[in-house]
């Protein structure tokens, strides 16, 4: 028997009839912090789970705003950039989930590790660890400050204007005392349930969206024209409706890690449940985005607002508890995405600064993220805005190109190959779209920097 291959916890060996054995080298204390911490802790999960945490992940509150995109684009560039975005982020998914396991007796339970095998050991951490990080925490601050208005909204349509006006920051605060709780179940199993909710949440106001709007059906004299009237307008708003539907598919930051809670043998590896719940959660997300975007735009045209349950309005009860199911979904999705980053924060903690890992440990820390975001989104309500803009450079390449680089640098397909051609034009689309969404995002901030109002 040959030791043939050294990885990081594994020692893979050879035998005489070729097949391997994986030996594992990490020290007791070593096992002891990946059973802590919360992506390795726990590897029982379904291939069912996979799919309601895809699709809390991915289907954001923004889908209300898809309408609004559609306006900014047009029938055609609208369908085809739907259609588009769906078919290359689902490809980019299934790579994701292949490079897992890509190497025998290794698991990339994390973005950053496979961005160091693709890369190196310091390149991989410094291309992925910032862009992974602005995705989550940005998208963690925007959920508190949506949680924060959809209680605002629920509260408001049920008073009707008979209660005292309340600030949003008030709102903020009771969304956010929520997550205190919440931030401290250990990993992304024990959430699963919120998870499932969240999932759940997001088909029904979805639904409720589309549906209200068939009921309303179209408005009189609807114009199918794009917004703005101007051509350096219609330029720049075209750029903004394009990085508003590309991002409504930014859900691989959390993928690597939704997979390493999957049980994984040689013989039933962990790609074939992922996969499947990948399939189904890609299905749920087509029910939402394109009824709602589609939709939403045949009934109000370019009149429409950038939330489609501002534009329906009525009937009051069911716009009410619209917006309390968003507040639902997004419980599920700030935990979804901060779950890697608690990882990051414990890892170092525990690795790098030799914090012994326990509950006070993971009390101070989580905690300490939540105030954060908590303070961010109080500070800045209009955060939404500006993470158009920073998000732009993050957004797109961890979604729509850089696993496609991973690919060409693990892989190595052979240049004109149709795996290679598939992979450039995936990663020239997703560079296109990087650099073009920020410039529509900063238009609209120069636009609205009027209206934006600290601590409002």
């Amino acid at each position: 028997m040959n030791s043939v291959e050294m990885q990081p916890g594994y020692i893979i060996l050879e035998k005489a009839d070729g097949s391997a054995n994986y030996l594992d080298d990490r020290t007791e204390e070593q096992k002891k912090i990946d059973d802590w911490l919360p992506v390795t802790s726990s590897r029982n999960a379904k291939w069912w789970y996979s799919a309601f945490h895809n699709v809390t992940a991915m289907v954001g509150a923004g889908v209300l705003s898809l309408p609004y995109a559609m306006s900014e684009l047009g029938w055609g560039p609208g369908i085809a950039v739907l259609v588009i975005s769906w078919v290359i982020t689902l490809y980019t998914l299934w790579q994701m989930v292949e490079m897992h396991e890509c190497v025998p007796g290794k698991r990339f339970d994390r973005y950053h590790e496979l961005g160091q095998h693709a890369f190196g050991e310091k390149l991989g951490l410094w291309i992925v660890v910032p862009q992974q990080l602005v995705v989550e925490v940005g998208v963690n601050i925007v959920y508190m400050v949506t949680g924060g208005k959809s209680l605002k909204k629920f509260r408001d349509v049920i008073c009707d204007g008979k209660c005292k006006s309340i600030k949003t920051t008030y709102f903020i605060v009771i969304f956010s005392s929520v997550h205190f709780v919440l931030s401290q179940l250990p990993n992304l199993n024990s959430i699963s349930g919120i998870s499932l909710a969240a999932a759940v949440m997001s088909l029904s106001y979805s639904t409720i969206a589309w549906g209200a709007a068939v009921d309303k059906g179209r408005v009189a004299d609807v114009d199918y024209s794009v917004r703005a009237t101007t051509t350096p307008g219609k330029v720049f708003d075209f750029f903004a409706g394009l990085g508003d539907v590309a991002f409504a598919y930014a859900g691989h930051n959390v993928v690597l890690e939704i997979q390493a809670t999957i049980p994984s043998t040689p013989e039933k590896p962990s790609k074939k449940p992922m996969w499947k719940g990948v399939i189904v959660a890609y299905i749920v997300v087509a029910l939402c985005y394109f009824p709602v975007a589609l939709i939403g735009y045949w009934a109000f045209g370019r009149i429409v607002d950038d939330n489609i349950l501002i534009t329906l309005s009525k009937p009051k009860w069911l716009i009410a508890m619209a917006n309390m199911m968003v507040v639902i979904h997004v419980i599920g999705s700030y935990q979804i995405f901060a779950m890697p980053v608690f990882d990051m924060i414990e890892t170092v903690l525990v690795k790098k600064l030799r914090f012994p890992p326990g509950l006070t440990l993971r009390l101070i820390a989580r905690s300490t993220y939540v105030a954060f975001t908590m303070f961010i989104g109080i500070t800045f309500p209009f955060f939404g805005g500006l993470l158009g803009f920073f998000g732009g450079f993050a957004f797109a390449p961890t979604t729509y190109f850089l696993p496609c680089i991973m690919w060409l640098a693990i892989y190595k397909p052979r240049r004109f190959s149709l795996s290679w051609c598939i992979n450039l034009v995936c990663i020239i689309l997703g560079v296109c779209l990087m650099v073009l969404a920020p410039i529509g995002a900063l238009r609209q901030i120069i636009l609205k920097a009027s209206t934006y109002e600290f601590y409002s």
